[in-house]
């Protein structure tokens, strides 16, 4: 019983040498390996074509199988194809031979080959491509987008060789109806010569005396296209040439193309995106630097916003008479006695109305510019005019060099008694003797006692300001005295309805107490 199990136990182990060695002689045998995928499964065209053992194989076979196909026909060839691979470890696989794989590229390559390659005509419109059966078509197409906007078709679309390019390219040429009949009698008109060259120079320099607006003629008076258009010959497969009538429809259809909208006062972000005609998440997606619809926009900022418009824009230039009401320009006169901040109309304006003769330019039948060519007052205008003074105001600064702010400027509460429980200036906590200085130059206006501010000192400033300097311990100045800026004017203290040594600091403004920390520079 021993001797049968190890009997068939050496007939297993011989049989698994035997196998293992005729594996070496097994072609296209792929052994296991540690480094990753060893088995690639080749595609072309969506079929499958065969298995090979690295993806540099299916590139050869690739190769070869074009080879084969071009050397089996004389005409021009148009495969548009690349093989793909899917690839997997295995530990062990068989591949098939390149032979095999090479032939059945050859015969998914001439199923979807394109023997006849038909000449055409490439219209570039700017990053827009399409291919035409001929050059008619090509004008056509353009005629009839120019159409559009011009109803009586007084104008032509031609193809010309562009000078700029070195390559032989075409470009557009518009010409009136005027402009062709002009072109043609010039190729085919004798030169003047004798008494009628010399009649034509005299006419041509005489000018009318005088111009009126009905004498020019309105109207269409340019067109062109928006977009710089590129024409090519060239040769395609029949299936990427195109019919004129889906050219027209594709060319004449509308396309998304982003763009840059200023904010405006009072502009939201849901009201850009409703004027835009875009949703308020595409807005914000649009733009990196707003989180949410609550993000906070200023006008004068740039945002991306998306607009339709058609892959070939016509832009127009229409002659237009109308009538409008228009101001005259603002006159300034200036006064060097005054400061920049004071300023007097001396002359309200009047508005005027004028006959207007203007070059209105229009995209797309959109207004986008207009120039007023010439003009006819009906009504003159009467200007405003302005004096200014042009004197920088003065400035104002700290009338101590130390101390703090003990009480500040407004309500408080729980004064002295006899203090107002509204502060009309500030208390600056300084010991007695200490320099106060003129906060700006000025005129003084008072200096003595005054009741509940002790000793103090007013001066009389430009523009109708006036600083108090109160409870001072000694004054300095006289009234009538000009002092300057930062000038020695008392000495602080404790005199007047005060709780303790202190400089109460005030200003006003035609009579009215403001901050004077919103006015004085340290």
């Amino acid at each position: 019983m021993r001797r049968t199990k190890t009997g068939e136990l050496h007939a297993i182990l011989a049989s698994l040498f035997v196998l293992a060695l005729s594996l070496f002689f097994v072609p296209n045998f792929v052994f296991p390996s540690s480094q990753g995928d060893n088995l690639f499964h080749v595609y072309l065209c969506g079929e499958e074509v065969g298995t090979l053992g690295s993806e540099e194989d299916a590139k050869d076979c690739y190769i070869k199988a074009r080879r084969q196909i071009a050397k089996s026909s004389e005409e021009m060839l148009f495969i548009n194809a690349r093989p793909t691979v899917e690839s997997e470890e295995v530990f062990w696989g068989q591949t098939d031979s390149e032979a095999d794989v090479v032939d059945r590229m050859v015969e998914v390559l001439s199923a979807h080959e394109e023997r006849s390659l038909e000449h055409c005509y490439t219209l570039k419109i700017g990053n827009y491509t399409v291919n035409l059966q001929s050059e008619s078509d090509v004008t056509s197409l353009l005629q009839t987008v120019l159409d559009q906007y011009d109803p009586d078709h007084n104008h032509v679309v031609n193809l010309v060789r562009d000078d700029t390019r070195k390559i032989t390219v075409l470009t557009t040429q518009i010409l009136s109806s005027d402009e062709e009949e002009q072109e043609e009698e010039t190729t085919s008109d004798l030169p003047l010569a004798g008494i009628e060259q010399q009649l034509s120079a005299y006419f041509d320099a005489v000018q009318p005396a005088s111009y009126d607006l009905n004498d020019f003629a309105t109207g269409l008076r340019e067109i062109s296209f928006g977009e710089r258009i590129e024409v090519s010959e060239a040769y395609m497969p029949a299936n990427q040439i195109t019919s004129l009538s889906d050219a027209v429809q594709d060319v004449e259809g509308e396309s998304e193309v982003n763009t840059t909208y200023e904010v405006q006062s009072g502009d939201t972000l849901s009201g850009i995106a409703e004027k835009f005609g875009i949703s308020t998440d595409d807005l914000i997606a649009m733009n990196t630097n707003l989180e949410s619809e609550n993000s906070t926009i200023l006008p004068g900022d740039n945002l991306v916003v998306t607009v339709s418009q058609p892959k070939l824009s016509v832009d127009v230039v229409m002659a237009k008479t109308y009538e409008e009401n228009y101001t005259a320009d603002t006159i300034y006169k200036d006064n060097d006695s005054w400061y920049t901040t004071k300023s007097e109309v001396i002359q309200e304006a009047v508005t005027g109305r004028r006959r207007v003769l203007a070059d209105v330019t229009y995209q797309n039948g959109v207004q986008t510019d207009s120039t007023i060519v010439r003009q006819e007052t009906i009504k003159e205008a009467v200007p405003e005019i302005i004096e200014r003074g042009t004197q920088s105001p003065p400035t104002f600064i700290w009338p101590v060099s130390s101390g703090y702010i003990s009480s500040g400027f407004g309500t408080r509460s729980r004064p002295k008694a006899g203090a107002s429980t509204y502060h009309q200036g500030v208390d600056i906590a300084v010991s007695i003797g200490t320099t106060v200085r003129a906060s700006s130059g000025g005129k003084v206006i008072t200096a003595g006692w005054v009741s509940g501010y002790g000793n103090a000192v007013y001066i009389q400033h430009a523009d109708g300001v006036v600083t108090r300097y109160g409870h001072l311990s000694r004054i300095l100045v006289s009234v009538g005295e000009t002092v300057t800026q930062g000038e020695r004017i008392a000495l602080s203290g404790n005199t007047g309805n005060s709780t303790g040594p202190h400089l109460h600091f005030e200003m006003r403004i035609n009579g009215v107490a403001v901050n004077p920390l919103n006015y004085v520079s340290n």
